[in-house]
């Protein structure tokens, strides 16, 4: 009994010392990334670099403004969105709500399978694919615009998005479901009006995560947007070159100076990166809370 014990401690403590681990790695980055990027309002100016509009870091003197790099990650962003949520709601619909279960075994595998292709896959069928198709269709100078980014993003979503709203509305109890075709309701309506307010919040946690994956890509936004780093118009920008925060970094990091001042301006980059997807998660983890409270009531 005593050994047993004994054990149980062992184990606690090698799981309380896994979390530990965890959680001095997060506080360990922040630090990293924080720090080096504070040591660019020394010289420069905080309100400079906010609302600065112009990013020409070999210029004299350079200037660091973070609008052209933000703008373009939102806009690729929620082209992404725009594409990913409607189709990734709908085909967690057929496969939760309409599919014989023969078909539901057979497409959820291959959704598995597109989460893990690495994301330089996605980047190179987008070059080689998507790219020209896009120049040629729309007799735009270039391909690598906004628009590829923001359909290779929401492939990369898609995976994301269709899992955790298929569970989400899976999990809509049957009673539901039965009380409204009970009432007289048909198959949509039932759908419309009972099982998607239902599931409401599981889905809107999916689309969540999923703004939290197209945001934080760097790869495939490296490889099709066409890298201009300038303030893009709305709507017409989406067919412009962009330039996104990550793919900045991915850029310009190896070849900067270590300690020089366009090398801190990239940490604070990365340090307005870091902080938008913090509270991205943030918001997810409460909408996903609060929808296993209403599940568990």
């Amino acid at each position: 009994m005593v050994h047993r014990r004994y054990k149980e401690k062992g184990i606690e403590t090698v799981f309380f010392v896994t979390a530990a681990i965890t959680v001095l790695a997060l506080l360990f980055i922040c630090l990293f990334l924080f720090r080096d990027g504070y040591l660019l309002f020394e010289t420069s100016s905080f309100i400079d670099f906010i609302t600065g509009d112009a990013w020409y870091p070999t210029s004299t003197p350079a200037r660091f403004g973070l609008l052209p790099l933000l703008f373009g990650s939102l806009l690729v962003t929620a082209g992404a969105i725009f594409i990913s949520v409607p189709l990734g709601v709908a085909a967690a619909i057929y496969i939760s709500e309409l599919s014989s279960p023969r078909v539901s075994d057979f497409l959820k595998p291959f959704i598995e399978i597109l989460a893990g292709i690495p994301s330089v896959v996605y980047g190179f069928f987008g070059l080689v694919v998507l790219v020209p198709l896009i120049k040629e269709l729309l007799g735009l100078p270039t391909g690598q615009t906004a628009l590829a980014g923001s359909i290779m993003l929401s492939m990369m979503a898609l995976p994301t998005i269709i899992s955790i709203s298929e569970d989400a509305i899976s999990a809509v109890p049957l009673s539901l479901k039965e009380g409204s075709l009970a009432l007289g309701g048909t198959q949509w309506q039932t759908i419309y009006k009972v099982v998607l307010p239902a599931a409401l919040s599981g889905i809107s946690a999916a689309v969540i995560l999923g703004i939290g994956r197209a945001i934080g890509e760097t790869m495939t936004v490296l490889m099709v947007t066409g890298n201009t780093a300038v303030i893009p118009g709305f709507p017409e920008g989406i067919l412009d070159p962009v330039r996104t925060m990550t793919a900045t970094i991915a850029l310009e990091m190896g070849e900067v100076p270590q300690g020089s001042e366009h090398y801190h301006a990239l940490f604070a980059v990365g340090s307005v990166l870091f902080i938008t997807t913090f509270i991205i998660n943030l918001i997810a983890d409460k909408i996903k809370k609060k929808y296993k409270l209403k599940e568990g009531l």
